[in-house]
């Protein structure tokens, strides 16, 4: 492949030494004092490829150095690089042969998001959630060892991702069992929000001792002599660790029985490759500590990487957002369903002192800025540990609080078993607000919440609602105040009519709604799905239409009276469809002894890869096309061409 054909059309790039790499083995043949440069020009490509919007910029941008140096000391993909979460590898795939289908990431038949095995042979691990990668680096290890076989392992994980008790049970089982492996802690503060917790305070106070500083100066000592042996290496390394082993400063990290070197800088490329030759060669575990900025080389994403996490469209040159297509005027007010929750939470907090919200470290994405200064002490981020966010939830209200787990639904699928074992079996009061609920689009497999629907309705004493607008969340909101018991309100990503302030609708549990009269076929449908079906029966007055709002219980006295009548029955879910709402009617409809056909609508039993939301729909069967085409062949008089 020549450069030309490899390079993407981007404006305003000059990336002569990236144009001359398309895999690892082209970036060794690159000097050191090369490296910076490429890192530079990395950079700018992983800018313009951003400014679209969709992307996951800060993160990359900060992690370009270390992937760059891990590259350079590596031999992928024999070689094993893992990086946890995926989401900060771009330079990573722009160095091992995807540079001309980067334009095409996160878009429908194009690169994932994240990293991807079967995308490339260079990625370690299919991912998309966080704190992972130090269990499959064990893994790995592991087979590595029982096989006779001697190629490195290198996981990348963020002192956010450690925050995850799966990332540190991991930690303390690498420790016991010595496998040789190289661990990069990605140290910059950041999850998406600030870090929270005591790992991230003691991370913080690394910076401000004494000893960190005469690390520092260790290391580019070490710069200076990068040609004596191993031993003379290892002897400068423990001058930044010799303070740990000091009672007075405890390192957990040789408390677990990891190698621990650093802190280093993360952006000083030379001295990365310098002890990475090196680490990689030792026995046992390593840890090798670099401080990073999320968003460097890119001034205003360094000021604010929570703003340029995964920005919107924006001009590259100015960081100013380019705004879309302005709403008609006089146009009803949107907002986002996550900021609708936090509205709505945030009042509801005023009317109840008992109320009092968790999020494990999604405080921007689940719409809690503004909760959280409003009500500062009834709030608690847990980090990236879902099942302590749920347990959590779960001791407040033994004690008479009246938790709200906010969540994305991908996410609450880490902690099934919490909800279970810890919430569900004494019926306790906590109300789970499950954003992301069905398709996401763009993220793709790892980020769909297409199973909660099926593994919450699994769950005895679980009631489960679906709100077609904010006004129905409030009143849900309100109404799970009431009832008590394990709640789950799901609503989906995207945006819904906003809600008059201070408006709390009165809404019983488990009743539905008819929309439109007509007995002969009727069509069941809640939360995103029914969209599709008003869109599909605008023109169709003949045939019934039921916001089917609560799934756990259902309506079981409107079900029976459309069965007693029904010819068909069509339900329709942004969920799989197996265990899912359509699979709650025929249970039921089973369960009485009625035989009346019914035809179930959802996402199939199948992974959905990345496209937008819309297309995923349409290629799974529920959008509005799809009903009028099992409607028509039901026998209902539908439209050509409509």
């Amino acid at each position: 492949m020549t450069a030309d054909a490899k390079k993407p059309q981007l404006p305003g790039s000059s990336t002569p030494l990236l144009d001359t790499i398309d895999s690892p083995d082209d970036l060794k043949k690159l000097r050191r004092d090369q490296l910076p440069a490429l890192a530079a020009e990395l950079r700018q490509e992983i800018v313009q490829l951003a400014a679209p919007g969709g992307l996951h910029l800060a993160s990359s941008l900060g992690a370009t150095d270390l992937i760059v140096a891990l590259h350079y000391v590596l031999n992928s993909p024999r070689d094993r690089i893992l990086f946890d979460v995926g989401h900060q590898a771009y330079a990573h795939k722009l160095l091992t042969g995807r540079r001309a289908q980067m334009p095409t990431i996160k878009k429908e038949g194009g690169l994932s998001g994240f990293t991807k095995v079967t995308e490339s042979p260079h990625d370690a691990i299919t991912v998309g959630h966080a704190s992972t990668s130090l269990a499959n680096a064990l893994g790995m290890a592991t087979a590595r060892d029982a096989l006779g076989q001697d190629y490195k392992v290198a996981a990348v994980i963020g002192d956010g991702a450690l925050t995850g008790g799966m990332a540190l049970a991991a930690l303390n089982t690498i420790g016991d069992t010595g496998r040789r492996m190289l661990i990069v802690l990605n140290h910059n503060e950041m999850s998406i929000s600030e870090n929270v917790g005591a790992m991230s305070k003691f991370m913080r106070t690394l910076q401000v001792q004494k000893w960190f500083q005469e690390g520092e100066g260790a290391s580019k000592k070490a710069l200076n002599a990068v040609s004596r042996p191993l031993s003379d290496f290892m002897s400068r390394a423990k001058s930044s660790t010799r303070h740990f082993f000091d009672p007075a400063s405890i390192n957990p990290f040789a408390a677990m029985g990891v190698r621990y070197v650093g802190p280093v800088d993360g952006h000083n490329i030379q001295e990365l490759v310098y002890l990475m030759e090196r680490l990689v060669e030792l026995d046992g575990p390593t840890i090798l500590h670099v401080v990073t900025r999320k968003g460097k080389g890119l001034a205003y994403a360094e000021e604010d990487p929570i703003k340029w996490h995964g920005p919107s469209r924006f001009d590259p040159a100015t960081g100013q957002s380019v705004p879309g297509a302005a709403a008609p005027a006089g146009a009803p007010v949107r907002q986002s369903w996550s900021a609708a929750f936090g509205e709505a939470m945030t009042e509801l907090s005023r009317q109840d002192p008992r109320a009092y919200v968790i999020t494990p470290a999604m405080r921007e994405g689940s719409g809690l800025v503004g909760y959280s200064q409003a009500h500062p002490n009834r709030y608690l981020d847990v980090g990236i540990a879902e099942e302590v966010a749920v347990t959590a939830a779960a001791g407040m209200a033994l004690q008479g609080l009246k938790p709200v787990v906010a969540i994305y639904s991908t996410f609450l699928q880490r902690a099934y078993d919490q909800v279970l074992h810890d919430v569900a079996i004494e019926d306790l009061d906590v109300v789970f607000a499950i954003d992301r609920g069905g398709v996401v689009g763009a993220d793709g497999a790892t980020h769909n919440g297409v199973f909660d629907l099926s593994f919450m309705r699994s769950i005895p004493n679980v009631r489960i609602g679906l709100p077609r607008t904010a006004l129905e969340l409030r009143g849900m909101l309100k109404e799970a105040m009431r009832v008590g018991g394990p709640v789950a309100i799901r609503y989906p990503r995207g945006d819904t009519l906003k809600a008059p302030a201070n408006a709390w609708p009165d809404l019983q549990w488990g009743t539905w709604e008819r929309l439109q009269a007509g007995d002969d076929v009727v069509v069941l449908a809640g939360g995103k799905a029914l969209e599709y079906a008003e869109a599909a029966l605008h023109d169709l007055p003949g045939v019934g239409l039921v916001n089917a709002r609560f799934v756990k219980p259902l309506d079981t006295a409107m079900l029976r009276d459309i069965a007693s009548r029904a010819r068909a029955i069509v339900t329709v879910e942004d969920n799989t469809v197996v265990g899912g709402f359509g699979a709650a009617v025929l249970e039921a409809l089973a369960s009485w002894g009625v035989q009346v056909p019914v035809r179930v609508l959802g996402i199939p039993d199948e992974f959905q890869e990345h496209a937008t939301v819309e297309r995923v729909h349409a290629r799974s069967g529920i959008d509005a096309q799809a009903i009028r085409t099992v409607l028509a062949e039901l026998g209902v008089d539908v439209p050509l061409g409509v």
